[in-house]
């Protein structure tokens, strides 16, 4: 099996569906949809649509059942980049190799299409609840879990966090909650949503959960390292960006060492929760490769 080759699958999966929820047409408002359109297709790992269709498959259920899913949660995190690049927030004018949304089309479009980006995603999980393509029992559960941990509690609570803490030094503890709202909400997403859709029981989705946690936490520290040591270019955006925001992230409260080395951990504890899954062999080694990228 192998690891490239599915992520790819999926990710073509996922770019194909994209395109057909947000279709190039003549309009009105069309200029919300091009900048939307433009974030939404700058490419990136699309990793988080690949966990929500894995997850469904290995509980059992088929991965273009969860695609819809996989698209929303696709949306919502394009959304929260649309706006963590804003003069009032980062202020960054790159992402993934292009000018940012706010850039290339002003800063008011790119605030209408992170707001679009928020709300298609609900729209399109209620859409496909009623057409009976995913159980409206999943759909409404999946509703209410995106909502949960994309908002105060999750991803958008994170980020005022990170906001709130920029020129400070918080202790540790503050800089891996943040961790988990900003960046882990939306992988436990993924993976609980996955399981939902494929009528997986709740050990499962615990399980996936905490999976998905962990495997945030990990990410966001492996972000911290490669701000400081990754090639430019294939970052897609200048690195040493934290330092010069004035953020204090994990690699500069514990050193680049202990970073690594709990990243390593994080990412450890993770592939042994996914024993509670069968045929998890794709899983393990998606795991273990987001450890080890470059970018």
């Amino acid at each position: 099996m192998d690891v490239e080759e599915r992520l790819a699958d999926y990710a073509e999966m996922t770019e194909e569906a994209l395109q057909r929820y947000l279709p190039e047409v003549e309009c009105l408002q069309k200029s919300v949809a091009d900048a939307a359109r433009y974030s939404l297709s700058a490419g990136g790992k699309r990793i988080r649509p690949v966990l929500v269709m894995e997850f469904c498959r290995v509980c059992g259920g088929e991965p273009e059942t969860a695609l819809p899913v996989a698209c929303a949660i696709e949306m919502m995190h394009t959304f929260s980049l649309i706006h963590d690049d804003l003069p009032c927030m980062d202020d960054d004018d790159m992402r993934r190799g292009k000018p940012s949304c706010h850039k290339a089309f002003g800063e008011a479009a790119a605030v209408l299409a992170g707001d679009a980006l928020a709300i298609l995603p609900f729209q399109i999980i209620a859409e496909a609840g009623l057409k009976k393509t995913l159980s409206q029992d999943a759909a409404l559960r999946i509703i209410k879990l995106l909502s949960e941990l994309s908002g105060i509690s999750g991803m958008i609570g994170g980020q005022t966090v990170d906001l709130e803490n920029e020129g400070k030094q918080p202790p540790v503890g503050v800089i891996l909650e943040m961790y988990r709202m900003k960046t882990g909400a939306l992988l436990e997403f993924c993976c609980k949503a996955g399981c939902i859709a494929a009528g997986a029981g709740a050990d499962k989705q615990l399980s996936a959960g905490s999976y998905g946690q962990r495997l945030g936490l990990a990410f966001q520290i492996v972000d911290d390292i490669l701000d400081i040591t990754a090639d430019e270019k294939l970052l897609g955006k200048p690195v040493g960006s934290d330092k010069a925001d004035g953020k204090y992230t994990y690699v500069t409260a514990v050193g680049f060492e202990k970073a690594r080395e709990q990243a390593r951990s994080l990412t450890a504890q993770a592939a042994e929760l996914l024993a509670d899954f069968e045929d998890n062999e794709f899983l393990v080694g998606l795991t273990n490769m987001l450890l080890d990228r470059q970018y």
